[in-house]
């Protein structure tokens, strides 16, 4: 029975039911996941560069802190690969559960990462172990959410379906920033001793609350129907043999991939260095530490709802108008948000995330649906879950690092940071042009 036939089987208010559960499944899933991991991103601003590399130059060590935080981009991929193969052969749900055991069992160790004084250099072996792992987890955590709300969503409210995974990322950058700003607050000592461990191990915790929603939702009505048809297929006399593997079918139209790859990039990397290096700056600026990841905890959850919104405008206009248009305002935004970042105001501080937010969030909402949509059911999971991982590892991977490094390069002049950004996000434009709409979409007519 195809997919529509499920659907027009159930009655209106049902189907209505189950797709917000799983959209609030996997809103709530990805928070917990991106809780985890974006928490790594904060700690690596703040904490790291003291804990696990005393004794450098202050922005030599964050530049080496970074270089952990981009082991776990470098991993994305890899997690996409894993758990994208398995979701296409046996189904998004099993594989949401698995990524979420393995998140929250590598952030809760990291809390018990010993620091330099203790073990030397391989406490930072341990760190950039444990941060491969959470790699791995949310580069399969990503896919499954997102196929999960597109999937079980009408056509016409896709984008504003998928956008709730997306919206989880500022949800747990939420999260991650207030618990750790609330230790934060502790004597300094104390907060580079044990305070900054606290969040870490409360995603022991969460795991428990994730791994209980994720047990409730139900399998993708696309996928199943597609297994049924693929089942039937292969029963018929004279039927080929078993289908070919998700990767190879994705792998046989590159362009596909490559160009979604680059289309998202520059979205990752403003994204990242709002929650890294602009930090880090404001701060060396004179900021107080614990008002500036206040303001950027505000600033994150104000975006929440922008998220949202953007991908119900692509909905409505488009995936690539609407996506184009976000980064053309930020490039815009890159002079004057530097110029706030530096203010040692907390308020202008606040508005100078606020703002950065909001703008970049007009192009994350739509990206899981413009993402997603490139491909068929049957390698749907590897693809779109490849794509965006490449696109997070190309974006957000190694660009803390490298701005660090022209910005230290440069005299800690943050123009050589505003080129840098605004190229990247020229390229991305270029590559959404470059890409098809993919709005309107059968989703379960491209089925491989």
């Amino acid at each position: 029975m195809s997919q529509i036939s499920q659907l027009q089987s159930m009655e209106a208010g049902t189907r209505r039911r189950e797709a917000r559960t799983v959209i609030a499944s996997s809103y709530l899933g990805s928070t917990i996941e991106y809780y985890d991991f974006l928490l790594y991103a904060t700690a690596a601003a703040v904490v790291f560069p003291k804990v696990f590399f005393s004794g450098m130059d202050d922005w030599v060590g964050v530049v080496a802190a970074y270089g952990t935080f981009a082991a776990g981009y470098v991993a994305r991929p890899l997690g996409g690969i894993i758990f994208g193969h398995f979701g296409d052969k046996l189904g998004r749900k099993g594989m949401l559960i698995v990524s979420m055991l393995v998140m929250g069992i590598a952030s809760t160790l990291i809390g018990l990462v010993p620091d330099a004084s203790v073990a030397g250099p391989w406490g930072a072996v341990l760190l950039v172990i444990l941060r491969v792992f959470q790699g791995i987890a949310v580069g399969g955590e990503w896919g499954g959410a997102a196929l999960m709300a597109l999937e079980h969503s009408e056509s016409g409210k896709r984008g504003f379906a998928a956008s709730f995974v997306n919206a989880g990322a500022p949800t747990g950058a939420v999260l991650g920033t207030l618990v750790m700003g609330a230790f934060s607050a502790l004597p300094n000592a104390q907060f580079l001793a044990w305070g900054w461990r606290v969040p870490f191990l409360l995603s022991f915790v969460l795991l428990g609350v994730g791994m209980f929603v994720r047990l409730k939702v139900s399998e993708s009505p696309i996928f199943k129907a597609a297994l049924e048809q693929e089942k039937a297929e292969q029963s018929e006399p004279g039927a080929a043999g078993r289908r070919e593997i998700p990767l190879l079918q994705v792998l046989r139209r590159p362009k596909t991939l490559i160009f979604t790859m680059l289309a998202g990039a520059a979205g990752f990397a403003l994204q990242v260095v709002l929650a890294t290096f602009s930090v880090t700056y404001a701060v060396s600026k004179g900021a107080d530490r614990q008002g500036v990841l206040y303001a950027f905890a505000a600033a994150s959850f104000v975006s929440i709802i922008f998220v949202v919104m953007g991908g119900r405008l692509s909905d409505k206009l488009g995936r690539r108008p609407v996506m184009i248009g976000g980064l053309l305002l930020f490039i815009a935004y890159l002079v004057p948000m530097f110029q706030l970042l530096s203010s040692n105001n907390i308020g202008l501080i606040f508005v100078a995330f606020a703002v950065g937010l909001m703008i970049h969030s007009t192009l994350f909402g739509p990206l899981a649906a413009f993402v997603s949509e490139q491909f068929g059911t049957t390698f749907r999971y590897t693809g779109a879950s490849l794509g965006y991982q490449l696109a997070t590892l190309l974006g957000a991977g190694f660009t803390p690092g490298i701005v660090a490094q022209i910005f230290k390069d440069s005299g800690q002049n943050t123009s050589s940071v505003v080129w840098y950004l605004a190229i990247m996000s020229v390229v991305s434009i270029v590559f959404i042009l470059l890409t098809r709409e993919p709005k309107n979409n059968d989703l379960e007519a491209v089925r491989s």
